[in-house]
């Protein structure tokens, strides 16, 4: 990421501070401030902008929050902003001269002496996908984390169920996290459903809390264990003869044992905990999630 967890961040440094406070106040008629974006922020950035300090004019009165979205990174990614080397959150108003550090989200590191421009991270592991990350939502529920997801969300929907069930909204639409109501979002990368789900794993720092085969891969419920006895009316003759092991889904009622397709599984969750553990170059996934 380019940090380290020590007590504080770095203000400017040589490399940070590529622009002379001379340009900064170039145009008389409009103020400047410099930008330097950090880690995975460059992503959002045209090339000449990435990994540099860059000028930008902007009208008086300006907060750092529209400026920031209107250079192409959404709110929903950032974590700490210094001005001029001290934190301040999204309403701070821009002054001619600034210099404007950018971090993204510490899910993984501990900064919580250094003011951060929400309240407090979502720590709770709760999520919310787009419509097109329903393939998505099945790998992050097969690790047992709670994915609501449904194919005919609106994006209105969708930002009503992040703010009011604090879910953090996992999406590949940029314009969909800088909608302003929208406090925790992350903007998925990869492509391939399994990579999704090891990126979010890793970004979020979420291997301690896999919990594999927990919910409910078809709608998101809470699985419980169950009887034979409880479950024999929806089983088919072999399962009845064959298993005594059975979970059943507190919400739809389907009913879930160690069959055949369990070791494919199983193989699933391993690819998957291995990948978030050893970064983003891993290749694709050997084993795909039936279904996916």
């Amino acid at each position: 990421m380019g940090l380290t967890a020590s007590s504080s961040l770095p203000s400017r440094s040589s490399a940070e501070v590529a622009i002379p406070d001379d340009r900064l106040s170039k145009d008389t008629q409009r103020p400047a401030a410099g930008f330097r974006f950090y880690a995975e922020l460059n992503d959002f950035l045209p090339p000449e902008r990435r990994f540099v300090c860059s000028c930008r004019s902007f009208p008086q009165g300006s907060t750092v929050k529209h400026e920031i979205e209107a250079l192409g990174v959404p709110h929903t990614a950032v974590e700490v902003i210094l001005a001029n080397g001290t934190s301040v959150d999204f309403s701070y108003r821009l002054r001619g001269g600034d210099h404007i550090s950018v971090y993204p989200m510490f899910e993984s590191l501990d900064i919580s002496p250094i003011l951060r421009v929400r309240a407090r991270p979502l720590r709770d592991p709760r999520f919310v996908l787009d419509v097109h990350l329903g393939r998505l939502a099945r790998h992050l529920r097969l690790l047992g984390f709670d994915a609501a997801y449904g194919n005919e969300a609106t994006d209105d929907e969708l930002v009503l169920t992040s703010v009011g069930e604090r879910r953090t909204l996992l999406t590949r639409d940029v314009g969909l996290l800088k909608r302003g109501a929208i406090t925790h979002g992350y903007y998925v990368r990869a492509r391939d459903p399994g990579q999704q789900a090891a990126e979010v794993v890793r970004r979020f720092d979420l291997r301690r809390l896999v919990s594999p085969f927990g919910r409910c891969l078809h709608c998101n419920g809470v699985l419980r264990e169950a009887s034979k006895v409880e479950v024999l009316d929806r089983l088919q003759p072999r399962t009845r003869l064959y298993y005594d092991e059975f979970r059943l889904c507190i919400a739809c009622g389907r009913v879930y044992w160690k069959g055949s397709h369990y070791e494919h599984l199983a193989r699933v969750v391993a690819d998957l905990t291995q990948a978030a553990a050893e970064g983003p170059e891993q290749p694709r996934l050997q084993c795909p999630l039936p279904g996916a």
